[in-house]
């Protein structure tokens, strides 16, 4: 997934706001406890990063 694609499904599905909060605060445990910001700079597949914020938030399986 490009970095492009990761933007605009977190900012449709929880606004331009909400999604930047997310991504630099929220911990992904699954990823040894960084933010998703720092785990795709980390390298990280942004997919990978996407599913990880879904199972979270519990945003339903068909969104992802």
């Amino acid at each position: 997934m490009r970095l492009t694609e990761f933007t605009e499904l977190i900012t449709a599905e929880f606004g331009e706001r909400s999604a930047d909060s997310i991504l630099v605060d929220h911990v992904l445990i699954e990823f040894g406890g960084r933010t998703g910001a720092q785990a795709i700079e980390d390298g990280i597949d942004p997919r990978d990063v996407w599913v990880a914020i879904c199972r979270d938030f519990d945003v339903p399986r068909e969104r992802w």
